[in-house]
């Protein structure tokens, strides 16, 4: 009963609210409280149906933590922007929550901190997820935005650690010497090949050395997750650890969205308390782009990554549900953090249209100065550029240096960047999707450009911003839909091919040529066993 009730639910709430525009994750929490509502007016639920979803919701955080690790290091979380933009906001907005709530709700001031504590904290179930799927978490204001939440988790910590009687053990100390495992788990990602085992090794990482090792001294279990992730980001293998568990994170992740609604059914109370802070939801967005901004990020980064931070945290429930005093506030803080997703979501799938669209406004907020990360790079004499240098980047510029010499890639990952730069190749850390590049960037020999980034958004603005620079030359580009393929076209590209069909072209042709080779090989008189393509 509860599996169907749950899937069917959670399938048809997310259809319904795709169909309308809207992220499924915003019908699984509609599916959350219809599931609650059955079960309290109905009682078919079983009663161990919040201990299931708890479980499922718990191991979907921490997949999703430990897949955000694999991409990070420790580095992007202690630059100036991360690390001040991260304690700035967070004391600021607990110092108003909290005023407004002692003045307006007549709260003491303990219960007032702590709930303004919770609503400080913003989601980073949301923020990774949208990131993830809009290949932005290596991005600037993607790296920047994940190291602000990390900030915030460690302070949901200490937050736990000293309201809600989690004081970590004397052993939490021994979590300091893992790294000397680092060998260890390397040799353990090498041997466990390609297929289940690594699956079940990305989940003993995740969820029993990080989860459950760090929880067992003291420590949070979603910042043993990350730890574990952070640890291997630098194997080789970590992006194919990352994919493999992918099916599996977004699954329990639906379980964590069903969860937010089985907290409990709102009372009219509930819902005002959550509408109130909805309504205040942008200026929470305002506070991240006005802080970002004062540590030199130029507007678009400042603009995209307090998007991503807009929405009310998962960890405020968190935090709810660790101290006693705050029991009374769990219902109306799962609503608002459910009702903040309803928001932010669509606005963060819309981000780069909206920032296109208020440009000229955001800009204004800019300072002179302008963050070392955030200078455009000298592409003058480059005669070919490679946007975004994945494996299909990497193949087109690899293909094209042999007759180009003066070809250059641009990457908005800095880690590629590095990697690419050892094997000796010209790649440039740069966003194509930003609008400064694009003002400032030289382009003076440019006489070809190759489109090879993931997301189909990045594809639409580069295209646009190289023909509004006056480039008439060849725009090729590759997509994986149809539908996506006009798009690139409309906006101005020459050629965008669909990538599965080029893949099936070119077996067929590697395929054709074998049988030209064994035809000759045929009637010159050799024998087929000595070719060399088999007997």
């Amino acid at each position: 009963m509860l599996e169907g009730l749950a899937i069917g639910l959670a399938f048809i709430g997310g259809l319904l609210v795709r169909s309308v525009g809207l992220p499924p994750l915003v019908g699984f929490l509609l599916a959350g409280f219809g599931l609650n509502y059955i079960g309290t007016e109905f009682g078919i639920l079983p009663e161990f149906t919040g201990e299931v979803l708890h479980y499922a919701a718990h191991w979907g955080v921490l997949l999703l933590l430990f897949s955000v690790g694999l991409k990070l290091r420790l580095g992007q979380i202690t630059q100036s922007h991360v690390l001040g933009g991260g304690l700035i906001h967070f004391a600021v907005s607990v110092g108003i929550f909290s005023l407004g709530l002692r003045v307006f709700a007549s709260l003491d001031w303990s219960t007032a901190i702590l709930l303004g504590c919770a609503l400080a904290f913003s989601s980073t179930v949301l923020a990774a997820k949208i990131l993830e799927s809009k290949r932005e978490l290596t991005s600037f204001h993607g790296r920047t935005a994940i190291g602000i939440l990390i900030i915030q988790d460690l302070l949901a910590l200490l937050v736990l650690s000293t309201w809600g009687g989690q004081t970590p053990s004397v052993y939490a100390l021994g979590v300091l010497f893992l790294p000397l495992l680092r060998p260890l788990f390397y040799w353990l990602l090498d041997v466990s090949g390609h297929d289940e085992l690594l699956v079940l090794m990305g989940m003993l990482l995740a969820l029993v050395i990080g989860g459950l090792g760090f929880s067992s001294v003291g420590l949070s279990a979603e910042l043993g997750a990350l730890a574990m992730g952070m640890m291997l980001a630098s194997h080789p293998r970590s992006s194919e650890v990352s994919e493999s568990l992918w099916g599996l994170k977004e699954l329990f992740l639906v379980g964590f969205f069903l969860q937010i609604g089985m907290s409990g059914l709102p009372s009219a109370s509930d819902w005002l308390f959550a509408a109130f802070f909805v309504v205040l939801l942008p200026l929470k967005g305002l506070l991240f782009y006005a802080i970002l901004t004062l540590f030199h990020l130029r507007a678009r980064n400042a603009f995209l990554g307090a998007l991503s931070l807009t929405a009310y945290s998962e960890f405020g429930l968190i935090v709810a549900a660790g101290v006693p005093m705050l029991d009374a506030f769990l219902v109306p803080l799962a609503l608002t953090v459910a009702l903040s997703f309803v928001v932010a979501a669509p606005l963060n799938r819309s981000a780069h249209t909206l920032f296109e669209r208020f440009e000229s406004v955001l800009c204004r907020w800019q300072t002179k100065k302008t963050h070392p990360d955030e200078i455009s790079p000298d592409l003058s004499n480059a005669r070919v550029v490679v946007f975004g240098m994945g494996r299909t980047g990497q193949a087109a510029y690899d293909v094209l240096a042999g007759g180009v010499p003066e070809i250059a890639g641009i990457d908005s990952d800095p880690y590629q960047v590095e990697r690419h730069q050892t094997e000796g190749r010209h790649v440039v850390l740069a966003d194509a999707e930003d609008a400064d590049f694009w003002s400032t960037v030289a382009l003076d020999s440019l006489e070809a450009a190759i489109l090879a980034v993931d997301h189909i958004d990045a594809k639409l603005i580069a295209t646009r911003k190289l023909r509004q620079r006056g480039f008439d030359g060849p725009i090729i580009t590759h997509a994986m839909y149809a539908e996506q393929a006009e798009q690139v076209r409309q906006a101005g590209a020459d050629r965008a091919y669909l990538t599965l069909q080029e893949a099936g072209s070119s077996l067929a042709g590697h395929a054709i040529d074998c049988l030209q080779r064994r035809l000759g090989q045929t009637r010159s008189g050799r024998p087929l066993a000595d070719s060399g393509e088999g007997s």
